[in-house]
Protein backbone atom coordinates (compact mmCIF):
# COMPACT_ATOMS: atom_id res chain seq x y z
CA UNK A 1 0.00 0.00 0.00
CA UNK A 2 1.27 3.42 -0.60
CA UNK A 3 2.11 6.42 1.64
CA UNK A 4 -1.03 8.02 0.21
CA UNK A 5 -3.23 5.57 0.49
CA UNK A 6 -2.10 4.71 4.01
CA UNK A 7 -2.86 8.50 4.86
CA UNK A 8 -6.17 7.83 3.20
CA UNK A 9 -7.20 5.42 4.96
CA UNK A 10 -6.52 6.99 8.23
CA UNK A 11 -8.19 9.49 7.72
CA UNK A 12 -11.35 7.66 6.54
CA UNK A 13 -11.10 5.65 9.82
CA UNK A 14 -10.43 8.64 12.14
CA UNK A 15 -13.81 9.57 10.39
CA UNK A 16 -16.16 6.68 10.27
CA UNK A 17 -18.88 4.96 11.82
CA UNK A 18 -18.82 1.45 12.83
CA UNK A 19 -20.76 0.22 9.29
CA UNK A 20 -17.94 2.16 7.05
CA UNK A 21 -14.87 0.49 8.98
CA UNK A 22 -16.13 -2.78 8.11
CA UNK A 23 -16.66 -1.44 4.41
CA UNK A 24 -13.13 -0.15 4.50
CA UNK A 25 -11.77 -3.43 5.72
CA UNK A 26 -13.35 -4.95 2.76
CA UNK A 27 -11.70 -2.41 0.65
CA UNK A 28 -8.43 -3.37 2.15
CA UNK A 29 -8.35 -6.49 1.60
CA UNK A 30 -9.46 -6.46 -1.88
CA UNK A 31 -6.45 -3.90 -2.44
CA UNK A 32 -4.03 -6.44 -0.58
CA UNK A 33 -5.56 -9.14 -2.72
CA UNK A 34 -4.24 -7.43 -5.41
CA UNK A 35 -0.90 -6.76 -4.31
CA UNK A 36 -0.61 -10.34 -3.37
CA UNK A 37 -1.70 -11.76 -6.93
CA UNK A 38 0.99 -8.53 -8.36
CA UNK A 39 3.49 -10.41 -6.14
CA UNK A 40 2.70 -13.66 -7.69
CA UNK A 41 2.93 -12.73 -10.95
CA UNK A 42 6.64 -11.53 -10.26
CA UNK A 43 7.73 -14.39 -8.18
CA UNK A 44 7.86 -12.61 -5.12
CA UNK A 45 7.11 -15.11 -2.70
CA UNK A 46 8.06 -12.47 0.67
CA UNK A 47 5.53 -9.63 -1.26
CA UNK A 48 3.16 -12.51 -1.07
CA UNK A 49 3.62 -14.29 2.28
CA UNK A 50 3.48 -10.22 3.61
CA UNK A 51 0.23 -9.60 1.39
CA UNK A 52 -1.75 -12.65 2.53
CA UNK A 53 -1.20 -12.01 6.13
CA UNK A 54 -2.41 -8.73 5.65
CA UNK A 55 -5.30 -9.86 4.29
CA UNK A 56 -5.70 -12.56 6.59
CA UNK A 57 -5.30 -9.66 9.62
CA UNK A 58 -8.26 -7.95 7.86
CA UNK A 59 -10.19 -11.10 7.89
CA UNK A 60 -9.74 -11.53 11.56
CA UNK A 61 -10.33 -8.03 12.02
CA UNK A 62 -13.99 -8.56 10.67
CA UNK A 63 -14.50 -12.35 12.33
CA UNK A 64 -13.73 -10.27 15.83
CA UNK A 65 -16.22 -7.61 14.50
CA UNK A 66 -19.22 -10.42 14.59
CA UNK A 67 -22.08 -10.70 16.85
CA UNK A 68 -22.21 -14.80 16.93
CA UNK A 69 -25.95 -14.78 18.56
CA UNK A 70 -26.89 -14.16 14.96
CA UNK A 71 -27.69 -16.25 12.28
CA UNK A 72 -26.05 -13.85 9.57
CA UNK A 73 -22.88 -13.78 11.90
CA UNK A 74 -22.59 -17.53 11.47
CA UNK A 75 -22.85 -16.96 7.83
CA UNK A 76 -20.28 -14.31 7.39
CA UNK A 77 -17.95 -16.00 9.26
CA UNK A 78 -18.17 -18.93 7.49
CA UNK A 79 -17.08 -16.35 4.81
CA UNK A 80 -14.42 -15.14 6.18
CA UNK A 81 -12.88 -18.59 7.71
CA UNK A 82 -13.14 -19.40 3.72
CA UNK A 83 -11.11 -16.48 2.80
CA UNK A 84 -8.73 -16.88 5.01
CA UNK A 85 -8.00 -20.79 3.60
CA UNK A 86 -8.17 -19.38 -0.02
CA UNK A 87 -5.47 -16.83 0.58
CA UNK A 88 -3.48 -19.36 2.35
CA UNK A 89 -3.82 -21.95 -0.30
CA UNK A 90 -2.70 -19.08 -2.60
CA UNK A 91 0.36 -18.28 -0.60
CA UNK A 92 1.41 -22.04 0.35
CA UNK A 93 0.87 -23.71 -3.30
CA UNK A 94 1.58 -20.28 -5.09
CA UNK A 95 -1.62 -20.36 -7.50
CA UNK A 96 -3.53 -17.05 -8.71
CA UNK A 97 -6.88 -19.15 -8.77
CA UNK A 98 -7.08 -19.01 -5.09
CA UNK A 99 -6.81 -15.57 -4.84
CA UNK A 100 -9.32 -15.15 -7.69
CA UNK A 101 -11.79 -17.37 -5.87
CA UNK A 102 -11.95 -14.99 -3.10
CA UNK A 103 -12.84 -11.18 -5.17
CA UNK A 104 -16.19 -11.81 -5.99
CA UNK A 105 -16.80 -12.46 -2.32
CA UNK A 106 -15.23 -9.86 -0.71
CA UNK A 107 -16.57 -7.45 -3.34
CA UNK A 108 -20.07 -8.32 -2.81
CA UNK A 109 -19.57 -7.83 0.43
CA UNK A 110 -18.20 -4.53 0.10
CA UNK A 111 -20.78 -3.67 -2.21
CA UNK A 112 -23.41 -4.72 0.71
CA UNK A 113 -21.88 -2.89 3.41
CA UNK A 114 -21.72 0.25 1.01
CA UNK A 115 -25.67 0.19 0.74
CA UNK A 116 -26.36 -0.54 4.07
CA UNK A 117 -23.99 2.97 5.04
CA UNK A 118 -26.26 5.04 4.03
CA UNK A 119 -28.59 3.90 7.11
CA UNK A 120 -26.07 4.24 9.94
CA UNK A 121 -26.70 7.41 11.07
CA UNK A 122 -24.52 7.16 14.31
CA UNK A 123 -21.40 9.58 14.53
CA UNK A 124 -17.71 8.53 14.24
CA UNK A 125 -16.74 5.88 16.66
CA UNK A 126 -13.29 7.75 17.13
CA UNK A 127 -13.70 10.65 19.33
CA UNK A 128 -11.27 13.60 20.03
CA UNK A 129 -9.60 12.55 16.78
CA UNK A 130 -7.69 15.39 14.89
CA UNK A 131 -9.72 17.43 12.59
CA UNK A 132 -8.59 17.66 8.89
CA UNK A 133 -9.68 20.91 6.58
CA UNK A 134 -9.30 19.59 2.75
CA UNK A 135 -8.84 22.69 0.19
CA UNK A 136 -8.52 25.57 2.26
CA UNK A 137 -5.31 26.18 0.46
CA UNK A 138 -3.89 24.85 -2.74
CA UNK A 139 -0.33 24.33 -3.82
CA UNK A 140 1.48 23.78 -7.13
CA UNK A 141 -0.80 20.89 -8.71
CA UNK A 142 -1.59 20.04 -5.16
CA UNK A 143 -4.25 20.61 -2.39
CA UNK A 144 -3.24 21.06 0.93
CA UNK A 145 -4.88 19.37 3.86
CA UNK A 146 -4.70 21.74 6.98
CA UNK A 147 -4.74 19.78 10.66
CA UNK A 148 -6.79 22.24 13.33
CA UNK A 149 -4.70 22.50 16.68
CA UNK A 150 -1.54 19.72 15.68
CA UNK A 151 -0.42 20.11 19.26
CA UNK A 152 -3.80 19.63 21.14
CA UNK A 153 -4.06 16.49 23.50
CA UNK A 154 -5.19 14.30 20.46
CA UNK A 155 -5.79 10.68 22.74
CA UNK A 156 -8.30 8.27 21.11
CA UNK A 157 -11.46 7.65 22.81
CA UNK A 158 -13.63 4.77 21.41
Amino acid sequence: MTRELKQEYTLRITQANKTQLITILYEMALLYVDEAKAALAAGDRPGLKDAVRRIQGCMCELMDSLHLEYEVAQNLLQLYLYVNREVARAALRGEEEHLENVRPVLEKLATAYRQIEGQDVTGPIMGNAQTVYAGLTYGRDTLTENMADPAANRGFCV
